[in-house]
């Protein structure tokens, strides 16, 4: 990495049709966490997860929607180049209506283990207090790293389930952080 990182909130003009162009969402897992008689457990399985031209356009429709709804998207730049970008929802959810959801935060492959994805995940923590939330809600990738990741940020396992947000990836693991 050359240069510094530049944390931003993005716009609409911001998210061209070329946003994620050069964006490399290549992960592979061997090892996924899984719930069995409330205890998380690991076991085998590998995959490969890598965005296609479809995906990527999907990924900007909904990050254009977010902001379209009141939502934050925010991006990591090394320069002219999206290093990593994150979003949150603007509808608050949850028995205390306290609950707000982080559904992307992505890190291009050559860019992971500089600490962008802490960045990109602390200033979703100040946005998610700014829209009135005391609590981020994430359904988190189960995959080893992803879980590390997101533990180090101090998450744990949600106190409430959001049913909706669940069925959309019933393998990801229901994560909360307090802001």
């Amino acid at each position: 990495m050359k240069n510094k990182i530049m944390i931003k909130v993005l716009s609409l003009e911001d998210l061209k049709d070329t946003f994620l162009s050069n964006f490399n969402r290549y992960q592979v897992t061997d090892q996924v966490l899984f719930k069995e008689n409330n205890q998380y457990k690991l076991k085998p399985d590998h995959f490969i997860d890598d965005w296609d031209g479809d995906k990527k356009a999907l990924v900007i429709h909904d990050l254009r929607t977010c902001i379209r709804e009141g939502g934050k998207v925010i991006g990591a730049f090394e320069g002219e180049i999206l290093a990593g970008f994150a979003n949150i929802e603007s509808c608050m959810f949850g028995s205390k209506v306290e609950y707000i959801e982080l559904p992307y935060i992505h890190i291009s492959s050559e860019l992971r283990g500089y600490g962008i994805g802490k960045k990109l995940f602390e200033k979703c923590c100040e946005e998610g207090k700014r829209l009135g939330a005391a609590k981020l809600y994430i359904a988190a990738h189960p995959s080893v790293a992803s879980q590390g990741f997101y533990s180090a940020m101090g998450c744990r396992e949600a106190v409430e389930i959001n049913e909706k947000i669940m069925s959309r990836e019933p393998l990801d693991i229901q994560l909360e952080k307090v802001l």
